[in-house]
């Protein structure tokens, strides 16, 4: 049986708390299918924590959060499954190649063997990177690990993209040409 979720992300009256400290202090928002959104706030105003919260890695204080009708409290592995996530800095073997990296990474999302070389395929198209498959990764630019990182987020083809500061420490024509795949990438998720 079909059921529609109304909203990608659901987030009431989440609170975040470091013993005395509030790093998150009642938001709540919905996010629909196909809209980018962006948390902006000072350094410390809570927006890494909220994605953490978001994405299972971190457990809220209070609250209800859901992304595609799952509670992240309840079940967190649904909801990594339903996600790609992509921290500030993309953990990246660098002594790996492109390539092996998303060989790896697909062995972990349990991608089957059978889909693996199309999907990195897919994916490497997607992010620019079909020429820098076999490359290793410490010998990319910023630009190109941040597309690695984006690659291996998009292996799975979750309907849900997080992305913590995606641009950061780019120069800026790689700011304006991840921007630009962002924008493309948010057209279907």
């Amino acid at each position: 049986m079909a059921f529609l979720i109304k909203d990608m992300i659901s987030v009431r009256n989440l609170r975040k708390l470091y013993e005395e400290f509030v790093a998150v202090d009642d938001i709540s928002f919905e996010i629909q299918k196909g809209e980018i959104v962006g948390l902006l706030g000072p350094n410390g105003a809570g927006k890494t924590t909220t994605m953490r919260i978001l994405t299972g890695f971190l457990p809220g204080s209070s609250g209800q959060v859901t992304v595609q009708g799952h509670d992240v409290f309840e079940d967190p592995i649904a909801v990594k499954q339903a996600i790609g996530y992509l921290p500030e800095n993309a953990p990246l073997y660098l002594d790996m190649k492109v390539e092996e990296y998303l060989e790896f990474m697909s062995d972990l999302r349990q991608i089957p063997r059978r889909n693996r070389r199309q999907r990195i395929r897919e994916v490497a198209e997607q992010t620019g990177l079909s020429k820098r498959l076999r490359q290793e990764i410490s010998h990319l630019s910023k630009g190109y690990r941040q597309r690695v990182g984006l690659a291996q987020v998009l292996l799975h083809d979750p309907e849900v993209l997080i992305l913590d500061e995606p641009t950061s420490g780019l120069d800026p024509n790689q700011i304006i040409e991840i921007r630009s795949l962002i924008r493309e990438i948010g057209k279907k998720k």
